[in-house]
């Protein structure tokens, strides 16, 4: 059976990343940093990474998108485009949190810590406790009691494409869904919307 080919892609922090991964093998990995800009850069940096590797959107076996927690508006740009893609592909996306990607290819137990705003980390231990199967956010030093921060042992988005590899056959796989920790910062409009007339 041929290898099969994974691409991931991730927009919940200050970057848009990308990762292609046939088999076990990395073809190519982009990762720019941006604090605003993703949802016009995305596809074209699909499509560059694509053309990189000499590849093409039909040549693709699984989608791997990363679901946060992080950036309100990154992780709906990346869930949203991964939907999509699926659906005109005709192949699974499979969401990811960065906190998986983090842990990817560790060893069991560890704890791995993701950059948030203002001094704080997203973080998740792993092979401890089964019944905390999301992550927790504070302040880097204030961490609770648990494993040493582990470094990760691949960037975010080959991890990702890594995984949804490793998911790809699961029966029943939800489609990817973002990880929120907290509201949005924005609010709804107070304000009653305009009478439409018909």
């Amino acid at each position: 059976m041929p290898d099969l080919l994974s691409l991931g892609f991730d927009t919940s922090a200050a970057h848009c990343a990308a990762a292609l991964v046939l088999g076990d093998r990395l073809l190519a990995l982009r990762e720019e940093e941006m604090a605003r800009g993703q949802a016009e850069r995305l596809f074209p940096l699909l499509d560059e990474l694509l053309a990189e590797a000499g590849k093409v959107w039909a040549d693709l076996d699984v989608i791997g998108v990363g679901t946060g927690p992080g950036n309100f508006t990154g992780i709906r740009i990346s869930v949203a485009a991964a939907r999509g893609l699926a659906l005109s592909l005709g192949i699974p996306a499979i969401g990811i949190g960065v906190t998986e990607a983090a842990a990817y290819g560790l060893p069991r137990p560890c704890r791995v810590a993701v950059p948030a705003r203002n001094g704080e980390v997203f973080f998740q231990d792993f092979g401890t406790d089964p019944a905390q199967p999301l992550p927790l956010q504070a302040a880097i030093h204030d961490l609770p009691p648990g494993p040493v921060v582990s470094p990760a042992r691949f960037p975010r988005a080959e991890a990702i494409a890594r995984l949804a590899l490793d998911r790809r056959a699961l029966p029943d796989l939800p489609r990817p869904a973002p990880i929120y920790l907290r509201p949005a910062d924005a609010a709804p409009a107070r304000d009653r919307g305009p009478v439409i007339l018909t």
